[in-house]
């Protein structure tokens, strides 16, 4: 091949938008009257916009384009905003979603203890329950792991274990040595007869599995779908991806947490420093939250009807031990459940909150929630990477650490390596570990996932990672290393911030 695959589609990609550019520009030399139509609708369009229910940021990313060139923008605008697919896949989604609604019912007399006895946390599992489809569950065991490591090892013992069925919903599989030894075990599951589903994204395995490789998959006995494939069109349905990692065995079992499928997880190939990166295991009620979770991806994409009962926990479980809500986000409706969650715990922390994110890009809600904790006489912390895996994406959250500083919120980064954990804790009685980070791909544009933990044991484990780190792998963030970012570094964030929303 003369191009890879990974080449031609950046080239095409590129191409249309060259092309986009230069007709509308070259109308616009040649027929005046036709830029002073498109600037008039360029008018429209950022009224329209400001009017919108989108997020102030989000509305600023497109309307300072609108300004420069605004023909260019309109047209894109428009391209990305009215497509049949993006408005298909919303309608499945909401229809799926309302349908699966009665097998996701909520446990009474739990909310009713709640309601008497924990009304702060009653609130957030009533929404999370009403707008966020996901309830509440008791008698629910929770392992924590501090290290994708540890993660993987659970994982093959668990795979190995399986009887019935297993699903796999992941962003990023990559063909190394993490994903042959889970392969080997899911095509001998298989074999054997137990139901293999995976499902994977097409944008975050693009380039990391072999060519057509849901067939090689499909034809070794491995169910196996691709969420929203890739294609080098212009579309907003590519841009929500599939950012969920989810692990469910015999609907006993279930993994959730930041980790994806390949070896720069598990610290068997270094990238970027050591990786750091956290997930929980689930074992009891809870774990039905993430089969229906799975299942409802899996009928959006496929089309097809599944007896959910038959997936249904088949141990009980009596654990004494707190509450969890595995709960889902998704971008094609109106609730940002991901980033209530997190204000959520914000605003009810008493004593501490903790942060864990890969990317800090917070939008004005979320700055003014830190900084009201931070003033209140909250210990709010952030832990970033020291060593990124994207420069832009770097130079945009360096650049909101002196915010952070005037707020009184302190910054931590992580030496000598790449954080990649997305975790809450709040007060030693509050956690969340997933697959939600703090920028707007995750609050706005993925479907996501996470572990909403309420005085479960495990949140002690939790607590003594965020110590250790702070005490031993951490750097935290002085005045006077805000003042030393370079020029080029306070350049590049001038211009990036104003279309984060966009990238």
């Amino acid at each position: 091949m003369i191009f890879s695959q990974k080449t031609t589609i950046i080239l095409l990609l590129a191409l249309q938008l060259i092309f986009i550019f230069i007709i509308f520009q070259s109308f616009a030399v040649h027929y005046a009257y036709l830029h002073i139509v498109f600037s008039t609708v360029a008018i429209v369009l950022a009224i329209y916009i400001l009017n919108s229910s989108e997020n102030p940021a989000y509305k600023l990313a497109w309307i300072v384009p609108l300004v420069i060139v605004p023909i260019f923008t309109v047209v894109l605008y428009i391209l990305l905003k009215n497509q049949f697919s993006t408005r298909k896949v919303r309608n499945l989604y909401a229809k799926k979603s309302a349908n699966t609604r009665p097998f996701l019912k909520t446990n009474k007399q739990i909310m009713s203890y709640l309601h008497e006895s924990e009304p702060d946390f009653y609130k957030l599992a009533n929404y999370v329950d009403k707008s966020g489809g996901y309830p509440v569950c008791g008698n629910t065991e929770v392992t924590y792991f501090p290290l994708g490591e540890d993660k993987y090892k659970a994982m093959l013992e668990e795979l190995q274990k399986a009887q019935e069925f297993i699903f796999m919903e992941y962003f990023i599989i990559d063909d190394g040595e993490m994903w042959r030894e889970i392969v080997k075990i899911l095509l001998e599951k298989a074999k054997a007869g137990v139901e293999v589903r995976l499902l994977y994204d097409g944008m975050g395995s693009q380039f990391t599995l072999p060519f057509r490789y849901k067939k090689k998959l499909t034809d070794q006995g491995v169910k196996c779908l691709v969420f929203n494939p890739f294609r080098p069109m212009l579309s907003t349905i590519q841009n929500n991806r599939d950012h969920r990692k989810i692990l469910v065995v015999d609907g006993n079992v279930a993994f959730n947490g930041g980790v994806n499928i390949a070896d720069e997880y598990i610290n068997l190939k270094e990238r970027f420093g050591h990786w750091k990166d956290t997930a929980v295991m689930l074992k009891g009620d809870g774990v039905w939250n993430f089969t229906m979770m799975f299942l409802q991806m899996w009928e959006v994409i496929s089309g097809d009807k599944t007896e959910y009962n038959m997936y249904r926990p088949t141990v009980k479980n009596v654990v004494n031990n707190g509450y969890v809500i595995p709960y889902g986000d998704s971008p094609l409706d109106d609730e940002n459940v991901g980033e209530l969650v997190y204000m959520d715990m914000i605003n009810n922390a008493k004593d501490y909150i903790y942060i864990s994110t890969p990317y800090l890009i917070p939008d004005n809600e979320m700055l003014t929630v830190l900084g009201y904790a931070a003033k209140s006489g909250v210990d709010v912390r952030i832990i970033t990477p020291e060593i990124p895996d994207k420069w832009y994406v770097s130079v945009i959250t360096r650049s909101f650490y002196r915010d952070l500083e005037t707020l009184g919120v302190k910054v931590y980064e992580y030496k000598g390596g790449f954080n990649h954990a997305k975790m809450f804790l709040s007060d030693d009685k509050s956690a969340v570990v997933g697959t939600i980070n703090l920028d707007y791909r995750s609050l706005y544009l993925h479907f996501e996932c996470a572990t909403y933990m309420y005085k479960t044991s495990c949140i002690k484990d939790i607590k003594a990672d965020f110590d250790d780190m702070f005490e031993n792998r951490c750097h935290r963030i002085t005045h006077d290393d805000i003042n030393n970012r370079s020029f080029w570094s306070r350049f590049m964030s001038v211009i990036l911030r104003t279309i984060a929303p966009l990238l």
